[in-house]
């Protein structure tokens, strides 16, 4: 996706598809099988202006079953979840296309991206579709620009293989052919596929690090630099390599503002839960001073019931001739206890009003910080409301496949090699 710095990129992306509800979800969105389409950028008028470069002669999987039966592809010691197909992403960004003129660039741009494919695959006849998507509005530029303007990218759905030679065993009669190639076949093998390469230096030798060690280039690294490297060297010297290092993938609009609102209602849905702890908090604390100061106005009740009276201790003591009043040493003591603990009390009183005050005033400020919070969060917590089940399922989806494209673009962690992203 265009990043807005006026930098035109090339993205490639390679997508597991794990299974066969997968691969059916990803034949119905290539080959526009609906009849409509929750994504409201799909233009379904414009369609018509897709474009095959390798048509599909029947379901995904249907065309991976004749192949294996026509033994252009082998499922031989295949375990039974492992990934048997995959999907390539092609892209530039929009402003690339709408400032070369649009739909008839794009079609020669990717006719020579399908080229690159299918060396990146390994051979046409491991491609199941190849389609160019003309038909998917970029709302963004559309309003900016006040025409339309459609975001142009390929899709290529393949099956990974690599080829595998088959030696003849042991028990084989003729000990001449033993370790010698009986058979090679074209196994199905995404892990295979798509490891991790060793980087060579300018003379082809292998990076070392500074322990010994070989450095290796991701999978995701490799696709990028192959699709990049084919497009400059059909003349395409106007676009840069999608940037070095960084963990961003391509996504198609859909995809993208998908993610982007996913990561917002993330966000905002972390700061409602952050808030509502903090204001169960500050409310918690209000309670407990409250708490606290009915505990200390009942204390100072009980204690004025069982208390001397005012009376009782006016008339404590005797007046002297000279008008001075005269206390018997334990009327002296009891009034300069009740002096200390008056005195405290009434410190301690005005100490915890002041803190309930102050708590009051927090779990105010929270609430109407959370009042706030809630508001923007209100679209997806209406629709969570509204269609629980489809809104949950959605998200697992989207978290789902994001996790399965990290895992598979992890590079491995080997004892004897370095990573290099």
């Amino acid at each position: 996706m265009a990043r807005n710095d006026g930098i035109d990129r090339t993205f490639a992306r390679n997508q597991d598809l794990p299974t066969l509800d997968d691969v059916a979800k990803v034949q119905e969105h290539n080959e526009r099988e609906k009849d409509s389409y929750s994504n409201q950028d799909i233009d379904t008028t414009q369609t018509y202006r897709n474009i095959h470069f390798k048509a599909p002669t029947d379901s995904y999987a249907a065309m991976f079953d004749q192949m294996i039966a026509d033994g252009v592809i082998s499922t031989r010691g295949l375990k039974a979840d492992a990934v048997k197909y995959g999907e390539l992403i092609f892209d530039v960004n929009s402003a690339y296309f709408h400032n070369h003129g649009g739909y008839e660039y794009a079609k020669q741009f990717y006719t020579d991206a399908y080229k690159a494919a299918v060396e990146i695959v390994g051979g046409e006849q491991y491609i199941l579709s190849a389609v160019m998507h003309a038909d998917e509005r970029n709302r963004a530029m559309s309003e900016a620009l006040g025409q339309d303007v459609y975001h142009y990218h390929l899709h290529v759905v393949y099956v990974p293989v690599v080829e595998k030679q088959i030696l003849w065993s042991k028990r084989c009669k003729d000990k001449s052919l033993v370790g010698t190639v009986k058979e090679t076949i074209m196994q199905v093998s995404r892990s295979k596929k798509w490891e991790s390469k060793v980087a060579l230096d300018e003379q082809g030798n292998p990076l070392l690090t500074s322990k010994g060690k070989k450095v290796l280039r991701t999978s995701y690294s490799v696709l990028q630099d192959d699709f990049f490297n084919y497009m400059k060297a059909a003349g395409y010297t106007d676009v840069e390599r999608g940037e070095r290092g960084s963990t961003e993938e391509h996504l198609t609009v859909t995809q993208f503002k998908v993610a982007q609102e996913q990561q917002r209602l993330e966000a905002v849905t972390a700061q409602i839960v952050q808030t509502e702890r903090v204001l169960d908090t500050a409310q918690a604390a209000v309670e407990k001073k409250q708490k606290e100061l009915q505990s200390l106005q009942k204390q100072t009740k009980e204690q004025r019931t069982t208390a001397l009276t005012v009376q009782e201790i006016r008339s404590m003591g005797k007046k002297t001739i000279t008008g001075n009043i005269t206390l018997t040493p334990s009327e002296c003591s009891t009034l300069n206890d009740y002096a200390v603990y008056g005195t405290l009390s009434k410190e301690e009183n005005s100490r915890l009003k002041e803190k309930l005050q102050s708590a009051q005033k927090s779990a105010a400020v929270w609430k109407q910080r959370y009042e706030s919070l809630k508001e923007q969060a209100r679209p997806y917590l209406e629709a969570v409301k509204l269609a629980p089940e489809k809104v949950r399922a959605f998200l697992d989806a989207i978290l789902t496949r994001t996790r399965q494209t990290r895992h598979h673009d992890q590079p491995s962690h080997r004892k004897s090699q370095d990573v290099e992203l």
